[in-house]
């Protein structure tokens, strides 16, 4: 799953790349075109520029989440770690004490023979 996801990355990486080389061809192009005509063209080269950059924003919070995801689940971290972890220190505890009082009366025996 982890290369199917890395390989996506690079998939998508190569995409933008190629997108970004395309629309900046068509900014060349409509630099060409006749000034009366012009307008209309900038006009949808903006809109094309502006959804570029929300793809590109969109695909860096996706790899942020990607990479926190990976990152918890290389720790461990479910979400319920914290609880989970209180649960197991207070198991610990409770044996420690236990283990205490036996060694405290095993002491004391010791002690009255």
């Amino acid at each position: 799953v982890s290369d199917e996801k890395k390989q996506m990355v690079a998939s998508v990486e190569k995409q933008l790349e190629e997108a970004r080389e395309l629309l900046e061809q068509m900014e060349l192009e409509v630099r060409e075109i006749p000034p009366q005509s012009r307008g209309m063209y900038s006009s949808r080269m903006r809109s094309y520029k502006q959804e570029m950059g929300k793809l590109e924003a969109d695909f860096k919070r996706s790899r942020i989440a990607y990479s926190d995801e990976v990152r918890n689940e290389l720790l461990g971290d479910d979400g319920n770690s914290s609880e989970n972890q209180r649960a197991h220190l207070l198991d610990n505890t409770e044996r420690l004490e236990r283990s205490s009082r036996r060694l405290e009366a095993g002491y004391q025996i010791a002690v009255e023979t």
